[in-house]
């Protein structure tokens, strides 16, 4: 059955379209922190859609939220007015940590950076963008032009001049060798040089974690300082949270607050965990930003009444059963886990992360060489074993990616750590 379907996938489907795994996997159900496949086999998920089954598979809470609200009405588009939209967007708003906040739904982290480009490039009046290397975005027409990671870019083509500032991965690179106040000046001074370089940008969009790079991260502050350097030019600064957000880290709701010395960005995005698998962006500005457009906009499938009761139940569950704590608790026993066992595979570069969003870089022994062929591997072998991750990386790199739902059992995270432990000693 999964083999025809295959074939039928590959028949109607653009060959560009990422699949993981020798023999395709097809998902049926899922329930909690596990999933089965079209032939009964049960998987530990340690991926979540990437990263987007925030909570749980099946939560009963959302279920029945969406269950409810589309028994009632599924969409009637931003030209009525919608309850559940302006509930959701008042408690985004509340725990966004941006005074004055507006918010504007969209149905994916594509869009919604994509949103906060003509936000930014319009408040500004200026078509340059900073971003950083390694980075990922989206996969539209602008979103690929600001993508620091060839691998996830398609054409050099862009109504966007981009410029890529150092900073984003702390172990790779001509900083590397410094230490993290050192490491922070020199990013720093590369960005003051720069801008004196080219016209002024309209912002800076980061990734406080890099998803599809691999999670690599800088040293905390290193926006705050960045965000110094910005602030004095008038340069927006807009974080990228569609991964990093809603208590993923476990030490903070939303990345940026480790960079936060220097006060909450101008402008976030989100989406992926807030819908627990429903079709939910969105940006939150400060009102002169959100409000600067001077035309006309809609959005036709942005805030439609069934994704927002999903994202109201979503966030309600998580915020009452603290799932940010045990992010940080359950994420913290997980990455210690995982660097015991790295130590004795030659293979592993390094383990790094916060909370449950943790990578695992992969090399040739003994060397910095990427090694993409030992990270599909050990795809394959953890599949064998009952368990889901991902993978990722840029720029000659390859890790794994491990990122479970936020309500994942200490119990979970043990059995997981043992199914990867055996994939990695199979290297």
């Amino acid at each position: 059955m999964t083999k025809d379907l295959f074939g039928r996938h590959r028949a109607v489907l653009p060959d560009w379209l990422a699949l993981y795994y020798e023999d395709p996997l097809e998902i049926t159900h899922g329930e909690g922190r596990h999933v089965w496949d079209s032939a009964g086999n049960k998987y530990l998920d340690f991926f979540g859609g990437i990263l987007t089954t925030m909570t749980a598979h099946a939560l009963p809470e959302v279920t029945k939220a969406v269950s409810e609200q589309a028994g009632r009405i599924i969409h009637s588009s931003t030209l009525y007015l919608n309850r559940p939209m302006v509930e959701l967007a008042e408690r985004v708003a509340q725990v966004s940590g941006i005074p004055d906040a507006r918010v504007f739904f969209t149905t994916s982290g594509t869009e919604a950076n994509d949103t906060a480009l003509l936000l930014a490039t319009a408040h500004r009046r200026s078509n340059t963008i900073l971003a950083m290397r390694n980075s990922y975005h989206g996969r539209s027409f602008s979103a690929v032009g600001i993508t620091g990671n060839r691998g996830w870019s398609p054409t050099s083509l862009s109504p966007l001049q981009t410029l890529y500032v150092h900073g984003g991965v702390r172990t790779r690179g001509p900083y590397a060798h410094l230490d993290d106040r050192d490491f922070i000046d020199a990013c720093v001074d590369d960005l003051r040089d720069l801008l004196g370089h080219t016209r002024a940008p309209a912002a800076l969009i980061a990734e406080p974690v890099q998803g599809v790079g691999g999670f690599t991260s800088p040293p905390d502050g290193l926006y705050a300082a960045f965000r110094e350097v910005l602030h004095e030019r008038g340069i927006l600064w807009i974080a990228d949270e569609v991964q990093t957000g809603w208590g993923r880290t476990g030490d903070h709701f939303w990345g940026w607050q480790a960079h936060g010395r220097s006060g909450p960005p101008d402008i976030v995005t989100f989406a992926k965990g807030i819908g627990n698998g429903m079709s939910i962006g969105g940006v939150i500005a400060r009102a002169e930003i959100m409000n600067c457009l001077d035309a006309n906009s809609i959005s036709t499938f942005g805030g439609t009444q069934v994704t927002m009761a999903a994202g109201l139940a979503n966030l309600t569950y998580l915020l009452e059963h603290d799932l940010q704590g045990n992010a940080r608790r359950v994420g913290g026993l997980l990455l210690e886990r995982l660097r015991a066992v790295a130590a004795q595979v030659p293979h592993v570069r390094e383990v790094r992360g916060r909370g449950l969003m943790i990578g695992i870089e992969l090399t040739r022994p003994g060397t910095d060489t990427a090694a993409p062929e030992a990270a599909s591997a050990v795809l394959e072998e953890a599949r064998a074993g009952g368990l889901l991750i991902g993978k990722g990386g840029g720029h000659s790199t390859s890790a794994l990616r491990v990122a479970p739902p936020l309500s994942l059992t200490v119990a979970e995270a043990e059995e997981g750590a043992a199914i990867l432990e055996r994939a990695l000693r199979s290297l």
